[in-house]
């Protein structure tokens, strides 16, 4: 199964702990994630004029590049562009319900691309790599565990844009089940909490870390009250926030016990039994190495 693959500009750099693992689980699962040609930044920062069309151009020359791998033959009659990080995923999607909900719009959008060889038909169905892994089914992500996580607690954190708005979510808003399956499926077992669908602070992390040391600390000390011995994530964004904030954390209230937090993906290729290099630890604030020894 050959699918494109949008990495975003995260991934590149910050996030490699998110990248590298999840390709080598992908391609154990059947999954070749091909890399877009000529990708450019999905342009993920909401715009907070009212005329805000301009900002679908980044989006759609990522599915021009989709329509030209179909067209060379990389990949074959595949119109689903892959991500991983939540914040593309859910920039993408947006524009795309854009375009397909307005003839106008994606008319608009074409012309000012007047320079590109294609013009875009609105046909490009953006897809999370949870989505893939769901429609392949747990079984199959079972038949590859290793090392069965037995006697981890996991919390499965969701933040915002997986899930919000719903026109986009890959699973209920209210009541998500994907993250805890994916979890079931490895042997470890989902905590129940009340902060999974819980936003981060997002981008006050910027300019206003001390609302980002609040919110992140809540939800760190919901995991940890339920038992979770590490929280899961798909969020670049939520990962620096949770994780690497914890220092922020620390000098504000100096009894604040660390948690590991990690990316689905590293949690996938332990289970997998992935080589310890693709597990990336070193990207990680707080290692979660030991968890595993």
């Amino acid at each position: 199964m050959k699918i494109p693959y949008f990495p975003g500009c995260t991934l590149k750099t910050t996030a490699k702990n998110l990248e590298i693992p999840a390709l080598e689980v992908a391609r154990r699962l059947g999954i070749e994630m091909v890399e877009l040609e000529r990708w450019n930044c999905c342009g993920v920062v909401s715009y907070l004029a009212s005329d805000d069309l301009m900002k679908h151009l980044a989006p759609m020359r990522n599915f021009l590049r989709v329509q030209e791998m179909n067209k060379a033959g990389i990949v074959e009659n595949e119109n689903r562009l892959v991500t991983l990080c939540s914040m593309c995923y859910n920039t993408l999607s947006l524009s795309n319900i854009r375009m397909n909900n307005s003839p106008a719009d994606l008319q608009t959008m074409n012309d000012f691309m007047h320079e590109e060889e294609e013009i875009y038909d609105g046909k490009v169905e953006v897809v999370h790599l949870l989505e893939v892994i769901n429609d392949l089914g747990w079984d199959a992500v079972k038949k590859q565990v290793k090392k069965h996580l037995n006697g981890l607690k996991i919390a499965p954190y969701y933040g915002c844009m997986l899930l919000r708005p719903k026109e986009v979510g890959i699973d209920d808003p209210e009541n998500p089940q994907i993250l805890e399956n994916l979890v079931k499926s490895l042997g470890a077992e989902p905590v129940k909490w009340n902060s999974g669908t819980r936003c981060c602070g997002s981008y006050h992390t910027v300019k206003n870390v001390d609302i980002v040391v609040n919110l992140a600390k809540g939800i760190l000390d919901d995991a940890k009250a339920n038992g979770a011995d590490a929280v899961i994530t798909t969020c670049p964004l939520c990962a620096f926030n949770l994780d690497s904030r914890q220092k922020e954390i620390i000098k504000k209230y100096p009894d604040f016990e660390k948690i590991p937090v990690l990316y689905f993906s590293q949690l996938m290729g332990v289970a997998f039994e992935i080589e310890a290099e693709k597990l990336t630890w070193d990207l990680n604030y707080v290692s979660p190495a030991g968890l595993f020894k």
